[in-house]
């Protein structure tokens, strides 16, 4: 008979975490509290962790103790414990592993997603992560952790937010049914004309706004405005959007160098005296999405009339990018990013010690920090 856990955790936790369970199961089991942490400052976005955890304890009929230390979205500064967590050493052993796995990235997740939001407040997000994210279960804790970021920001700041992401399997946790996108580059290729994906996606989703992918052809203000004027009605509605997604190989259509840097003297003359880094620049006034670009497809869309069209900015927008976009007060409505993934894997490394054996506080020199308070 498999004993319990054998198939979900013992092959799934460190070697050590199972010889040590053997060990405890032979010598004599006792009652432990671990204490779980991040080396770096974090939004507790505990949720998915703990709700693990009761599920394998009620699975087990084991009794577990979680005193939280920070309420879900609080800011949470490095090498605070996160929350505690008490009950059987054998059982509780093989658990660690996991635990850490589901905790560290969706905490820094949720600091990065809170930042992107703080910096550009009135723009909204829509999370697009999941094609970066290695498997359904770390799409899951990713688009958590830009929703926790999102509604601390939200309360905080009054800022718009994350209002949706990309897939239907997580979009429960920004109050949706369905996940929310644009047209893919592969549909304009299958169409032969952004103005053909157009009419092919409004014929299939008629009362649906209609999402414009302008770059496949590297024509983006010449297909956005023919589109535009297929479907006047609606753009002066404010029913079309239009994607920015120009790789960084190449200028927005009609932009150089020099013809960037007039548009953003035009808009946000500041904003090229406020850089401070070469990559800073680039956003400004580079290849690819930068602030002069989304300048320039305002300028076009409300010279033609079509100023009711949103323009939705995508490609490669960390913090850093966004807060280059606020310099220049780039005219965005909806930022399409996955960027707000950790940047450096080794910062998810959540930690766990073993602070109490049978009662007793007992910690390894050097995390003493970790004990309850008054120990």
């Amino acid at each position: 008979m498999q004993r319990c856990n054998e198939l979900s955790v013992s092959a799934k936790t460190d070697k050590y975490f199972s010889n040590t369970k053997t060990i405890i199961e032979h010598f004599g089991d006792t009652e432990v509290t671990y204490a779980f942490f991040l080396r770096r400052p974090v939004l507790c976005a505990a949720r998915l962790a703990l709700e693990w955890v009761e599920t394998e304890a009620k699975k087990c009929h084991k009794n577990v103790t979680i005193e939280m230390m920070h309420e879900e979205g609080e800011w949470v500064g490095a090498g605070e414990p996160l929350f505690y967590l008490g009950g059987s050493f054998a059982f509780l052993v093989e658990l660690e592993t996991l635990i850490l796995q589901k905790l560290g990235s969706a905490c820094v997740a949720a600091y990065n997603a809170y930042e992107m939001c703080q910096i550009l407040p009135h723009v909204s997000f829509l999370a697009m992560d999941a094609r970066h994210c290695a498997g359904g279960e770390m799409a899951e804790m990713m688009a958590y952790g830009a929703s926790v970021g999102s509604k601390v920001a939200q309360r905080k700041f009054g800022a718009v937010g994350f209002i949706g992401n990309a897939t239907d399997a997580t979009a429960h946790f920004f109050g949706r049914e369905k996940g929310l996108g644009t047209v893919p580059h592969a549909l304009i290729g299958y169409a032969g004309s952004t103005l053909k994906a157009a009419q092919m996606f409004h014929e299939c989703f008629p009362n649906e706004n209609i999402p414009i992918l302008a770059d496949y052809f590297g024509r983006e203000i010449t297909d956005t405005l023919e589109i535009c004027s297929a479907f006047a009605d609606l753009a002066y509605a404010g029913k079309i959007a239009v994607r920015l997604d120009t790789h960084g190989g190449r200028f927005l259509e009609g932009l150089d160098t020099q013809k960037s840097y007039d548009v953003l003297g035009r808009h946000a003359p500041d904003a090229v005296r406020d850089y401070r880094t070469e990559a800073e620049l680039h956003d400004l006034i580079g290849t690819g999405v930068s602030a002069a670009a989304i300048w320039s497809m305002r300028e076009n869309l409300d010279n033609a009339g079509f100023t009711k069209v949103r323009i939705i900015a995508s490609s490669g927008f960390t913090p850093q990018k966004c807060r280059s976009m606020a310099w220049a007060k780039a005219p965005i409505d909806i930022i399409g990013t996955g960027s707000f993934l950790p940047e450096k894997w080794s910062e998810t490394c959540a930690t766990a010690d073993i602070i109490a054996y049978g009662g007793t506080p007992k910690v390894k020199v050097g995390r003493e920090f970790l004990l309850k308070k008054g120990r």
